[in-house]
């Protein structure tokens, strides 16, 4: 048995299929209107060929896409790579170098992101951008500031929302608490829910906590806690208890035990439900 095609050749076959039968009728219809109508020819031509290269330029896109996306891949790769005193050299099969600093592996990522800006468009440029400006951080960190200030704007929203949370622990870490926590707030009206209300939540409290309004620091963590552990699923039975909401009542028990007591109690799973 002779092997199938595979998805894109499949794709290039219709369309040569499409395209002979097309062109044979253009023949006939050239036989029947021969010094007659050969701007009407033309212009049927020139849809057809129009139509093909939206395919090709499709085709390109898809490309396109996946060279911007592998790009971007590697560029965050090394954003994260290992920092270490005394890097082990890296080896044949690995594409991950290791750094000697912070700043050092910063410096490497933001030319990788600056090549992934500069080839790609949107929302490619603006995710570069985005991871840009967090390097910048460690670099330059005044103009790092700057750059998430403008991204808090981009077209796309998620890249928004993003820049805006990235600069509310940067406010946060400075010590600009009302700044950072006006950003946190704002963030929970996020229709789509880039960051998690949990996690904007978690650090609303702590920002409250640094304050010393210690009573909203506590209700915040107390309905995250209390709303987990009411969650039920369509069965009406209990869901598991969520990262944040473990991480909010261990905050809650250190910071206001009274209130942690007041929780109601953490449901228990049957291990052997089905």
């Amino acid at each position: 048995m002779a092997p199938q095609p595979n998805k894109r050749r499949r794709r290039e076959l219709k369309q040569d299929r499409f395209r002979d039968t097309t062109l044979t009728a253009f023949d006939r219809l050239g036989d029947q209107l021969e010094g007659k109508g050969r701007t009407i020819l033309y212009v049927l031509a020139g849809l057809v060929l129009l139509g093909a290269l939206i395919g090709v330029l499709r085709y390109r896109s898809e490309r396109q896409s996946d060279a911007a996306r592998l790009a971007l891949g590697r560029a965050i790769t090394i954003s994260e790579a290992q920092v270490s005193a005394s890097p082990q050299p890296q080896t044949p099969n690995s594409n991950t170098p290791t750094f000697t600093s912070e700043r050092e592996r910063s410096e490497k990522a933001i030319k990788e992101f600056q090549e992934v800006a500069a080839k790609y468009p949107d929302p490619y440029r603006e995710t570069a951008q985005y991871f840009i400006a967090t390097n910048l951080l460690v670099t330059d960190r005044p103009r790092g500031i700057s750059e998430l200030e403008k991204l808090t704007k981009a077209g796309d929203d998620k890249v928004a929302a993003m820049a805006k949370f990235a600069l509310a622990q940067t406010r946060e870490a400075d010590g600009q608490y009302d700044a950072a926590a006006a950003l946190y707030r704002e963030l929970t009206g996020d229709r789509q829910m880039t960051i998690t209300a949990d996690t904007l939540n978690l650090r609303l409290a702590a920002v409250y906590e640094k304050q010393g309004k210690r009573q909203e620091a506590a209700d915040i963590l107390f309905r995250i806690v209390e709303t987990a552990r009411k969650g039920r699923d369509k069965d009406g039975k209990a869901l598991p208890t969520p990262a944040a909401a473990r991480d909010a009542a261990q905050k809650l028990e250190t910071l206001d035990p009274a209130r942690y007591a007041q929780l109601p109690p953490e449901p228990t799973t049957n291990p052997l439900a089905l």
